[in-house]
C-alpha cells in the first residue's frame, strides 16, 4: 500500500474533527502531491507527542526555525510506510529517544496550520508516542533544545495546539 493510500484510510477511519478530517481529505483528492512538501498547497505532515505517563511529562522541541516549543514531527519521506511510522520516525529523530512506541488508536487529533514560505500549510496528522521508563533524550539539528515539562507547565510554554493534542492524548489514555 502506497503512503497516499494509506493517509486516505487512516483519515477515512479517524473519528471526530469532521470538517477539517474532510478537508484533509479534499486536499488529498484534489493534490496528488499533497503528501509531500514540494505542494505548494500545502502537505500532510506527522507529527507527535513523547508523553510518559507514569511521570505526568512530555518531551516538546523548541523548533530551530519557528522558536516555539513544539511536539516532534515533520514532513513525510518516500521510505515511509505509513503516516505512523512517519511520525513515529520523526518523533525518535528529533528526541533521540529510542524504544517510542505509539500509543493504540491511530492519531489523536488533526491541526492544519499556516508555516512560512516555501511550505505554506501544514496538514498534521497527530500521533502520541509512549516514552520508555528512564527514557534519555537529545537535541538534533532540527532544535535548539528539547526538554521534558510537567502536564501542568505545557500551557505555559506552547501554544493551544500543542495545549490541545495534551489533552487529547491524556483522553485517550
Amino acid at each position: 500500500m502506497s503512503l497516499y493510500d494509506d493517509a486516505v484510510l487512516v483519515l477515512k477511519g479517524y473519528e471526530g474533527q469532521t470538517d477539517l478530517r474532510q478537508a484533509y481529505l479534499d486536499h488529498l483528492a484534489e493534490h496528488p502531491d499533497g503528501l509531500w512538501k514540494p505542494c505548494q498547497a500545502g502537505h500532510i505532515t506527522a507529527s507527535a507527542l513523547v508523553i510518559d505517563p507514569e511521570g505526568g511529562r512530555v518531551l516538546l522541541t523548541l523548533h530551530r526555525k519557528l522558536r516555539m516549543w513544539l511536539q516532534m514531527g515533520g514532513h513525510c519521506e518516500p521510505g515511509d510506510s505509513s503516516l505512523a511510522a512517519a511520525a513515529l520516525r520523526e518523533a525518535t529523530e528529533e528526541s533521540g529517544v529510542s524504544g517510542l512506541s505509539l500509543l493504540p488508536g491511530g492519531p489523536v487529533r488533526l491541526d492544519r496550520h499556516p508555516i512560512p514560505p516555501p511550505c505554506h500549510c501544514h496538514f498534521d496528522v497527530q500521533y502520541a508516542v509512549v516514552a520508555p521508563p528512564g527514557a534519555a533524550h537529545a537535541v538534533s539539528d532540527e532544535s535548539l533544545d528539547v526538554r521534558w515539562f510537567g502536564y501542568d507547565e505545557v500551557a505555559e510554554v506552547a501554544d493551544e495546539s500543542v495545549v490541545r493534542l495534551l489533552e487529547a492524548t491524556r483522553a485517550r489514555l
